[in-house]
C-alpha cells in the first residue's frame, strides 16, 4: 500500500507541475458562464416553490426508497413518471436513472454482447468509454462527426454494430449529423444510441424529436441536471429493451432507487419547461449576441456551449484567472479531458445572461487573445 501511495502522489505531483490538478471548490459568486443551467431553471424561484409545494403536500416524497426498484424501491410515482416521459418523447418506454452517467453505464455495459461492436464518436462522453470496459463487445472510434469514416468502419464489421453519439457535444459545442447517421445505421442494420444531455430543453425535447427520428433510434439518454434544472436521467427505448435492462443491467439492478422526490422533480420540471419555453428563445438571443462578437470558435452557431481554443496551458489559465478576477465564471478544459493541443475555455451561455455581461466577457477575451 505504501508503494501505491507513493505512485499516487507522483501522479498528483505531475499534474500539479503541469497546472492541471483538479480540486474540489465551493461554488463561487460571480457571473455564470460555466454551469449547465442553460434555461435558468435551477435558479428559478418559481420552480423551487412548485417543488416545495409538492413536498408540503406529500412529505413522504423525501423518504428513502428503502431498496432497489426490483425489491422495495419501486413506486407508483416512478412508474407514472416513466410513462409520462415516454409519451412526451414518443417512445414506447422510458426507464429512470439517478444520473446520466449511470444511464450510459447501464446501456453500454448491457446491450452489446460478446460478438458485437460498439462504434463511438471520438468525442463521446467518458461514461460511454467506461461502460464499454464493462462490456464484452469490441469498441472502435470514428472521427468526430465524420460520416465517411463511420461508414468505412461499418463496412468492415461482421458482428452487430452499436453506434454511440451525442446530439450536441459538450466539449466542442457542435451538433452530430444525426439524420445522416440514423440513415447510415439503417443501411447497415446497426443500433443507434443517442445522448441528448445538452440538447434536451435547449431544443424542445431534443434533436431526436426535432428531426422526428424516434423510430430510427434504438435508445436515447435524456438527462435532467442541465436545462431542466433538477437531477436524474431516463433511457428512452422499446418495451423489449427496457425489460432487458431491468433484467440484465447491473447499474439498475444493484443500486438503491432514488427518493420519489427526484422522480417528482423531473415530472414537475417537464411541466415547467412546457410553460416556460420562451427561456429557450432568450437563450438563442444571447447565443447570437455572443457569436456576432466574432471570437474564433469551433462551436455551432446555435449551441449554448461555445469553446474558445487556447492550446497553451499557461495562457489558458491566465485567461480564466483574469476573467475570474473580473467576476466572470468560466471553465478551462485541459488534457486529458480533451486531446493535447485542444485545450480550451468552455463558455456556457444562459437565458439569464445579459447583453452587457456577454459584451464585457468577450471584450476581455479579445484583449487577452
Amino acid at each position: 500500500m505504501l508503494s501505491n501511495t507513493f505512485r499516487f502522489q507522483e501522479s498528483l505531483d505531475k499534474r500539479e507541475e503541469e497546472g492541471t490538478l483538479r480540486r474540489l471548490r465551493l461554488r463561487s459568486d460571480g457571473i455564470d458562464f460555466y454551469s449547465n443551467d442553460y434555461l435558468g431553471f435551477a435558479r428559478s424561484k418559481e420552480l423551487q416553490n412548485l417543488l416545495l409545494q409538492k413536498i408540503t403536500d406529500n412529505p413522504q416524497l423525501l423518504s428513502g426508497s428503502t431498496g432497489s426498484r426490483l425489491i422495495s424501491g419501486n413506486s407508483d410515482i416512478a412508474v407514472s413518471v416513466e410513462k409520462g416521459i415516454a409519451q412526451k418523447h414518443q417512445f414506447e418506454s422510458a426507464l429512470l436513472f439517478p444520473s446520466g452517467y449511470n444511464a450510459n453505464l447501464a446501456l453500454f455495459s448491457t446491450l452489446p454482447g460478446r460478438h458485437d461492436v460498439v462504434i463511438v464518436d471520438e468525442q463521446i462522453h467518458r461514461s460511454v468509454h467506461d461502460a464499454c470496459k464493462l462490456s464484452n463487445a469490441k469498441k472502435l472510434k470514428f472521427k468526430h462527426n465524420d460520416i465517411e469514416d463511420l461508414e468505412n468502419i461499418l463496412k468492415r464489421q461482421e458482428g452487430h454494430c452499436y453506434i454511440a453519439i451525442e446530439s450536441l457535444y459538450s466539449m466542442e459545442g457542435d451538433f452530430a449529423p444525426i439524420s445522416e447517421i440514423a440513415a447510415l445505421a439503417s443501411k447497415y442494420k446497426a443500433s443507434l444510441i443517442v445522448d441528448e444531455a445538452h440538447a434536451f430543453g435547449v431544443f424542445g425535447y431534443g434533436l431526436i424529436e426535432k428531426y422526428e427520428l424516434q423510430k430510427q433510434i434504438s435508445a436515447a439518454v435524456i438527462t435532467y441536471g442541465k436545462a431542466l434544472g433538477v437531477h436524474g436521467a431516463s433511457i428512452l427505448c422499446s418495451e423489449t429493451v427496457k425489460s432487458y435492462l431491468v433484467n440484465f443491467a447491473s447499474p439498475f439492478i444493484y443500486t438503491t432507487s432514488a427518493q420519489d422526490f427526484q422522480w417528482m422533480s423531473i415530472k414537475t420540471g417537464y411541466e415547467f419547461l412546457d410553460q416556460n419555453y420562451e427561456q429557450a428563445t432568450k437563450l438563442q438571443d444571447n447565443i447570437r449576441i455572443f457569436r456576432i462578437q466574432n471570437l474564433d470558435s469551433p462551436s455551432a452557431e446555435t449551441s449554448p456551449v461555445q469553446a474558445i481554443l487556447i492550446p497553451d496551458n499557461q495562457k489558458l489559465k491566465t485567461v480564466q484567472n483574469t476573467l475570474s478576477e473580473e467576476g466572470f465564471l468560466t471553465y478551462a478544459i485541459y488534457c486529458p479531458t480533451v486531446k493535447e493541443g485542444n485545450e480550451r475555455l468552455r463558455i456556457c451561455l444562459h437565458s439569464f445572461n445579459t447583453e452587457e455581461e456577454i459584451m464585457k466577457l468577450t471584450e476581455i477575451i479579445k484583449e487577452l487573445m
